[in-house]
């Protein structure tokens, strides 16, 4: 294999990127849906095409050679040109069948999102839905969703956003948790109680001290970054923890604090990229999403 040829295969340059942003073959492989040994002989094919050395083996892994780490911004530039031309193809698609992938936070994707992708399903049968929850963000310009659930507004360019509504945030409780250990007379008390926290994030330490509470990870015997266990966690009783008050108010086992934790509250967004938008079932879809969720009073 000549140096254009190797250059001209997306697959080489899609492995190679995949190595070099996770540092691994084996990482490689498990983004890519490949096998080690594949994503291995697609890097070695590369090299000696090209008659670089990319990698460097170390104790954890591989890192970019010098030559590699120069390669890297432009096969990144050819994979957003890669998905440029797959969103614009893909954006003529006007037929309304076909799969819509929708990625949102794990909490929205358990508690939210069912219901209203039930009724989607009822409302157009032809059209098939993947939901991907995680708390990390999805590039949509990578397609990578069709369609994202987001708790704050997206900047990314080339991205068409609707704001579908605000969540008020509140403190709250099990009521078996506060019939044992009292309830809070004043927002200050609550760092007397045990909290519900974070375990690798510091967002709700972070906002509690810009309010000039002396909190510290020694007010959160209990943290769990998963929000769908986070909020089981809440509810079997585990202590103080902070969620959307409308599902707080709905739950009968959790009583919602009645004071203002002076918390702004999190805005609920649509996104798709804009060359997808206007694709029948991503647009139809879409719609029905912006219904679901404004009905759901979040």
């Amino acid at each position: 294999m000549d140096k254009t040829t190797a250059l001209a295969d997306w697959s080489l340059i899609q492995s190679f990127l995949a190595v070099a942003e996770t540092g691994s073959l084996s990482a490689a492989a498990r983004r890519l849906g490949s096998s080690q040994p594949t994503i291995g002989r697609q890097i070695q094919a590369l090299e000696t095409a090209l008659g670089v050395s990319l990698f460097i083996r170390h104790a954890r892994g591989l890192r970019l050679s010098d030559t590699g780490a120069r390669m890297l911004p432009m096969a990144q530039q050819m994979r957003a040109a890669m998905s440029a031309i797959a969103l614009t193809a893909a954006g003529q698609d006007q037929q309304l069948h076909g799969t819509v992938r929708i990625t949102a936070s794990v909490f929205a994707s358990h508690y939210i999102l069912p219901s209203i992708l039930a009724h989607i399903r009822a409302a157009e049968p032809a059209i098939q839905l993947e939901l991907v929850p995680t708390d990390t963000t999805e590039n949509l310009l990578f397609r990578e969703a069709d369609i994202a659930v987001r708790m704050y507004r997206p900047r990314q360019a080339d991205i068409v956003t609707r704001h579908i509504g605000d969540v008020a945030l509140c403190a709250c409780a099990a009521i078996s948790y506060l019939e044992r250990a009292g309830r809070p007379e004043r927002v200050e008390d609550i760092l007397d109680h045990d909290l519900v926290g974070y375990d690798t994030s510091d967002l709700i330490i972070d906002s509690m001290r810009e309010r000039g509470w002396p909190a510290s990870r020694r007010n959160f015997p209990m943290r769990c970054d998963n929000q769908s266990a986070y909020w089981q966690l809440v509810r079997a009783g585990c202590g103080i923890g902070f969620s959307q008050r409308s599902f707080a108010e709905a739950d009968p086992l959790v009583e919602a604090l009645p004071f203002d934790l002076g918390i702004p509250p999190l805005q609920v967004w649509l996104a798709a990229p804009q060359a997808m938008r206007q694709t029948p079932r991503i647009r139809r879809v879409w719609d029905l999403l912006a219904e679901g969720l404004k009905a759901a009073d979040l």
